[in-house]
């Protein structure tokens, strides 16, 4: 466990395990406007004999967007909800700011919550609901009016505090629930698949939304997300879960440029898993035999690989180019599909499954008829391998 000093308050000097080390008397404090920084000190949590998340380790900045990622039934949401307070974790500590707050209920911990159905209250004006945190905690009643008013003002929906959620679109609700979330000026925003029941235009609205908000206000912020690009484009950094256990923590071009598993590989972005083996390492990278023929040489290893091991090679779309010359990997178009800017073809190598290769249309990408011969160039030092499975 790793070390700490506790006062009477339940304010704590810490060197979290697991987690990016802080030095030891060093205040994990800050000021409103930069965000309070929050440690997930080796968080598990089992719902009887089911491990739901296993020694989860995260050193979050203050006044960073944090994406938890994963899919269904990988323990996002029980994380989200361990920092919450609903639920007590079976160990490990959460720290926000310099205070270890696991003994303190959810209406103690200064967090601000928005669920993905909004949970607006339906009898109250929109900026009753906006000043409903402020009015339970006994705020006299200008206060409320005056905060309501601000924030808003900066949701852009100053003109609709006197409506009822009925009168209000699904994006004004959620910008509203995002108001009310902000008015008891937490210390941590959560958001819980706040986008999920938004259609596709207007989710991309809300998404450049939220990420202003979050910016101009400062707070430090827990995304839940099964949506990759979502994740990718909206995060400071992400936290890849899969299992319950934390595969990748890391910003997202790293992420997707160099995931750390075969899972983050496949999960992040499209991924062509082709196999073959380690044929050995030199100054360019290491250089991988495919099975369907051709050699690639991968980026480096995200862990080591004896040479001549069996491995699985993860080829994104993008890093591959149908050529009409004679080198790379031979095949067969089976399907061409027009997707708008982009070109994807599928081709048959060999007797495993079709690669995708997507290319820019207007890069000199066009549509190949099915059954035509092809040859596959893939870009150098880019794929990624990891250990075949046994």
């Amino acid at each position: 466990m790793p070390c700490s000093k506790i006062d009477a308050a339940g304010t704590a000097t810490v060197t979290p395990s697991g987690a990016r080390n802080q030095a030891q008397g060093q205040s994990h404090g800050r000021t409103q406007a930069e965000g309070r920084s929050v440690v997930l000190d080796g968080i598990t949590h089992r719902y009887g004999g089911a491990i739901a998340v296993e020694n989860v380790n995260l050193d979050i900045k203050g006044g960073e967007l944090v994406s938890l990622l994963g899919p269904s039934g990988c323990g996002k949401t029980t994380l989200l909800r361990i920092v919450a307070g609903f639920l007590r974790q079976s160990e490990g500590r959460v720290i926000v700011g310099d205070q270890i707050i696991d003994a303190l209920p959810p209406s103690r911990r200064a967090v601000g919550i928005v669920f993905q159905n909004y949970a607006l209250f339906p009898h109250l004006t929109v900026a009753e609901n906006v000043a409903y945190g402020l009015a339970a905690r006994g705020a006299p009643r200008t206060e409320q009016a005056a905060e309501a008013r601000r924030l808003l003002d900066l949701v852009q929906l100053g003109h609709a505090g006197a409506r009822y959620p009925r009168q209000l679109s699904g994006g004004q609700q959620q910008r509203v629930a995002l108001a009310r979330a902000l008015a008891i000026r937490p210390a941590v925003l959560l958001l819980d698949e706040p986008f999920a029941a938004l259609d596709k235009n207007l989710r991309l609205d809300m998404q450049i939304e939220v990420k202003r908000l979050q910016r101009v206000a400062g707070v430090t912020t827990l995304l839940v997300t099964h949506d990759q690009e979502e994740a990718l484009s909206l995060s400071d950094r992400v936290a890849v879960l899969s299992n319950g256990h934390l595969e990748q923590f890391a910003a997202p071009t790293t992420v997707y440029d160099a995931p750390e598993s075969l899972f983050v590989n496949t999960f992040v972005g499209s991924a062509n898993a082709v196999p073959g083996v380690l044929l050995g390492q030199d100054g360019d990278g290491p250089r991988i035999a495919l099975d369907a023929g051709g050699e690639v040489v991968a980026r480096p290893l995200a862990r080591p690989i004896a040479p001549g091991a069996r491995v699985t090679l993860c080829l994104r779309p993008e890093h591959l180019r149908l050529t009409e010359g004679q080198e790379g990997i031979a095949g067969i178009v089976e399907m061409a599909l027009p997707l708008g800017p982009t070109v994807v073809h599928e081709v048959r190598v060999g007797a495993g499954r079709p690669l995708k290769i997507a290319e820019p249309r207007l890069g000199g990408g066009s549509l190949r008829p099915p059954g035509t011969p092809v040859r596959i160039a893939v870009a150098p030092g880019l794929a990624s391998a990891f250990p075949a499975a046994a």
